[in-house]
């Protein structure tokens, strides 16, 4: 006999940062993007639970198991003079994909949003990735093609910092 299976989703806690570590490595892979990432599990628990934490999650666990995670923070709208909800990754494991549990993220991050009086709910999808723009398509995201992620790192942010001096 086949038992069940069990979805739930609850705020992420200390323990969960070495699944959540690892399914940040499985989306870079999958967005070709492991070369960038320098995140370990100690600058993630520092970033979600340290002393000014930047960020927050959510996981998603199968029996018990953690499948899915996403990681957001809040931003603010100076035209809706309000805070937003960004989310910065979503992610599934490739093995428990199909089920709705992307969706059912989604949906609580909304709930977070509307309990937190937020004027937004934002996040970026890579252009390529038109199973993912769909998916948010269906979902009632409205994708902006008019607006480009601007982004200075490294070398660069360095320079424009000096720039002021």
């Amino acid at each position: 006999m086949t038992s069940a299976t069990h979805f739930s989703i609850r705020p992420a806690e200390p323990a969960d940062v070495t699944d959540i570590h690892s399914m940040i490595v499985e989306l870079a892979v999958f967005e070709k993007l492991e070369h960038m990432v320098v995140a370990t599990e100690e600058l993630l628990h520092e970033g979600l639970f340290g002393n000014k934490p930047a960020c927050e999650a959510i996981v998603g666990e199968e029996n018990g198991e953690v499948v899915a995670f996403a990681l957001f923070f809040h931003n603010f709208s100076t035209f809706l003079t309000k805070k937003g909800l960004y989310l910065e990754d979503l992610y599934v494991r490739q093995s428990h994909r199909g089920k709705g549990y992307g969706t059912q993220l989604l949906a609580r991050l909304a709930q977070l949003a509307v309990e937190r009086n937020c004027g937004r709910f934002e996040w970026s999808v890579l252009d390529w990735n038109e199973p993912a723009i769909g998916f948010y398509q269906t979902m009632g995201a409205e994708i902006l093609p008019e607006w480009r992620i601007c982004r200075v790192t490294g070398e660069a942010l360095d320079h424009l910092a000096r720039r002021g001096l």
